[in-house]
């Protein structure tokens, strides 16, 4: 199945790693965090300066601007800091399914036209017979991929088009030759978290 994913331009940069963890994802979390009103979530590059400022409990934050003001007109806040727990995954496992009736469509042409004409032209392209489609149930533009889902009303109809791997497609007056995948869908069937 693998030489049927969609293809894409990549650089690689890193280091190599084992064959045993090819199939580990790495995860950079982005940190989300409820907060009492009067808080603030505040995060080091360093651990020890986290820690340093965790030791020390009650800070004294100056919140006026400026050097020439008179004593009357400074702001000084009394603060404590605390450390907070924050959940992180630390294991997730994705299950995959193929969908027996839709499609990847990849490799799409930049034409200048709006989106929904070029799902226009791709349904009506696909929805024939003659080219190998079937009636068209949906169709959906993924964001930020340039690549397309077609789901047909029927089974039968997607199976015979992912095994030919690439078709010619005339849009206007062009012919281009677009790549054709088994569509895949994820859902998280195991997530640690530490």
């Amino acid at each position: 199945m693998l030489p049927a994913l969609p293809e894409k331009k990549m650089v690689f940069k890193g280091l190599v790693t084992n064959k045993e963890d090819m199939n580990k994802l790495m995860l950079t979390p982005l940190i989300r965090y409820p907060l009492l009103g009067g808080s603030a979530l505040i995060t080091f590059e360093k651990a020890e300066v986290a820690q340093r400022i965790i030791e020390l409990k009650e800070h004294m934050v100056e919140l006026s601007c400026g050097e020439e003001l008179e004593e009357l007109d400074r702001c000084r806040v009394r603060v404590q800091a605390a450390p907070v727990d924050v959940l992180l995954p630390s294991a997730l496992e994705i299950g995959l399914t193929r969908s027996s009736r839709s499609i990847l469509v990849s490799d799409l042409p930049s034409l200048g036209i709006p989106d929904e004409a070029l799902l226009d032209k791709l349904e009506l392209f696909f929805s024939k017979t003659k080219n190998g489609g079937g009636e068209v149930e949906s169709r959906e533009f993924l964001d930020d991929s340039g690549q397309v889902v077609l789901t047909f009303a029927q089974d039968g109809v997607a199976e015979p088009l992912i095994a030919r791997g690439h078709i010619q497609v005339l849009i206007g007056k062009g012919r281009y030759e677009l790549k054709i995948s088994p569509c895949m869908s994820g859902d998280i069937t195991n997530l640690q978290v530490r």
